[in-house]
């Protein structure tokens, strides 16, 4: 994944809690779980994504 799939996947996750939320489901643990599981699944893409990027400028000439 990139930067792109990174950002098209926070704002899904952004349409995800709105929509929840005016549906009133978010006390649903479920709805919530998959939620906050999307969080993390983002933070850890953009996490490898960067590390990535650092490795190819540490690289020698």
């Amino acid at each position: 994944m990139n930067d792109k799939i990174s950002l098209l996947a926070c704002a899904l996750l952004t349409i995800g809690f709105v929509v929840s939320g005016l549906l009133d489901i978010l006390d649903n643990l479920v709805v919530r779980a998959l939620l906050f599981a999307g969080y993390f699944i983002i933070v850890f893409n953009i996490i490898i994504v960067k590390s990535k990027d650092e490795d190819k400028k540490n690289l020698p000439d």
